[in-house]
């Protein structure tokens, strides 16, 4: 038999500098030739040589693509999906280092004479040897590399089961290529007669909180979602403060209540979301001016298990109009107080019925306009186009104002979990059995706490849960959409099993070599042994 290109712990390694040199910064040129490089890299085994067909890209967006690679069984069915992102966020804060962000190699080693500028928890690990620093090592090429790994091994051995590689850019941002995805998987099981059998992702493990040196594994991701608002108040000149109301004055009543707000906490398996923030508050003003800023908008952030859309956008409404009816108090004290009527109620009203009544007062081609030339604007995130259409909408709709406009703003991911799945239960149980051989020990998270990809695979919602977030979200079916139908159909366990890391997204980010390297591969080709019943032959006895 052949040798394999990375079935060694030196191998994999290699790969996994090679894949990082790769920049791919999400929204870069290099997101863009990634896939391509990852597919020639891919073509080289010999199954992919014999099946051509079985290894693509597919488009999503902006020139960006996803690999699908399938290992197909002549006689096999039953397929685990191997997800990956090969995106990473941007690398500015290395500073003077930037230029070796994506040679972890050569990182590691400058490192050490930059040693002491490190945190001391970097600085320890840094010296012990056991850790390999860069942009994208943890977050998450080493999970691509292991998935190429696997791919090989199983097509070189005749693995009796399928496996189909698939690695998406954007999932940093907007989960664009996942999205796309889900589409072609739908396809690609009705077109090979494929049965899923479980969705495996291998983003790394997150700590619980700072210091913590354990390693997880996932049976479920968390959701997120992001309820937004416009705030239009009434404009004046600043020497005339009263004639109007700021936008920002009535930002502040909502934002108080939002922050921290436990009406949006959940908990399942004694596991809690985190409480919702604040992740953007802005007035709309384009330049300096003494107009007084009469729009504004903010952004929630939100964690959700078990709760929808529906459900969010109802909470999102009763702490709004709590906020509405504070401001509307205060705001009638000080009339009294100075003497004046005032310019108003400020009221609270979703985006779905605001789009209602532009539509009923300027017709479709208007509303339809407004849309459009949002979209064409090229430097503004699908946030921005969706807080920029509410905007001119209220201002072809001034009368309704002063006012609170709720809408979504993407992305949006839904919750999954499959902790009680049989086949999670006795995979988790393997897992951790099979880390004790190294005298190490995985613990099972419920909830994987860092945004994943997994949320678009094995939905369950099939109420009217979602229709809130598409009638609500000003860019849907434009420049953001989400195939909950498609979704609805990939219906297999999840399971996230990944390497152990440190600090994404900071310049320390660094991979435990062992885990990564040694650890990790073994304990995944057992899991997928385990399922269809390859011998395990050398894999029975301690590593």
């Amino acid at each position: 038999m052949d040798q394999l290109r990375w079935g060694t712990p030196e191998t994999l390694r290699a790969l996994l500098c090679e894949l990082v040199s790769w920049e791919s910064t999400t929204l870069s040129e290099g997101e863009c030739t990634f896939p391509f490089k990852v597919q020639e890299k891919l073509g080289e085994l010999d199954f992919f040589k014999k099946n051509p067909d079985n290894l693509s890209l597919h488009g999503v967006d902006l020139g960006r693509h996803f690999v699908n690679a399938l290992y197909k069984h002549p006689e096999a069915e039953e397929t685990i999906v191997l997800i990956s992102h090969f995106d990473t966020v941007q690398t500015e804060e290395y500073g003077d280092l930037e230029v070796l962000a994506f040679q972890p190699e050569q990182l590691t080693s400058k490192l050490h004479e930059r040693k002491d500028d490190l945190p001391e928890e970097a600085r320890i690990d840094l010296e012990s040897g056991k850790y390999l620093f860069g942009r994208g090592t943890m977050d998450m090429k080493m999970g691509l590399a292991l998935h190429m790994a696997l791919i090989e091994k199983a097509s070189m051995e005749g693995w009796p089961i399928n496996l189909m590689l698939v690695t998406v850019p954007d999932e940093e941002v907007n989960s664009a290529g996942m999205r796309a995805a889900v589409k072609e998987l739908v396809a690609l099981r009705d077109k090979y007669g494929l049965t899923y059998k479980m969705f495996l992702n291998s983003e790394p493990s997150f700590s619980q909180k700072p210091g913590d040196e354990r390693h997880y594994i996932y049976s479920g991701t968390m959701g997120k979602i992001m309820p937004a608002a416009l705030f239009y108040g009434k404009e004046t000149h600043v020497g005339e403060p009263l004639k109007g109301m700021t936008a920002n004055y009535m930002a502040s009543f909502l934002t108080q209540l939002m922050e921290w707000n436990p009406s949006f906490l959940e908990s399942d398996l004694s596991e809690e979301t985190p409480l919702p923030v604040s992740l953007q508050q802005k007035d709309l003003k384009l330049q300096y001016s003494t107009q007084t800023p009469y729009r504004a908008a903010a952004l929630y952030n939100v964690f959700i298990m078990k709760r929808s859309a529906a459900d969010i956008m109802d909470i999102f409404e009763q702490v709004a109009e709590e906020a509405a009816t504070t401001c509307n108090e205060t705001y009638k004290a000080l009339c009294r107080r100075e003497r004046i009527e005032g310019v108003g109620e400020v009221q609270v009203l979703r985006y779905e019925k605001l789009l209602s009544y532009a539509v009923g007062k300027f017709g479709e081609d208007l509303v339809e306009q407004i849309k459009g030339e949002a979209q064409a604007k090229e430097d503004w995130d699908e946030r921005e186009k969706s807080l920029r259409i509410v905007e001119k909408l209220m201002i072809q709709c001034q009368e309704l104002a002063p006012a609170i406009v709720l809408l979504f703003a993407p992305p949006y991911y839904p919750a999954v979990n499959t902790s009680d799945d049989p086949q999670i239960i006795a995979s988790v149980q393997l897992l951790k059995e099979t880390a004790r051989l190294f005298n190490e020990e995985v613990h099972q998270i419920h909830y994987f706490n860092g945004l994943c990809d997994l949320s678009y695979v094995q939905y369950k919602d099939e109420s009217a849960g979602w229709t809130a977030f598409e009638k609500n979200t000003p860019v849907w079916g434009d420049s953001y959409s989400i195939p909950f139908a498609d979704m609805l159909q990939l219906q297999a366990p999840v399971l996230n099993v990944g390497p152990f890391g440190k600090d994404a997204h900071q310049r320390t980010e660094r991979l435990h070599i062992d885990s990564a390297f040694i650890q990790t591969p073994f304990m995944l080709e057992r899991l997928i042994r385990s399922m269809v019943k390859v011998p395990d032959g050398e894999l029975k006895e301690t590593p």
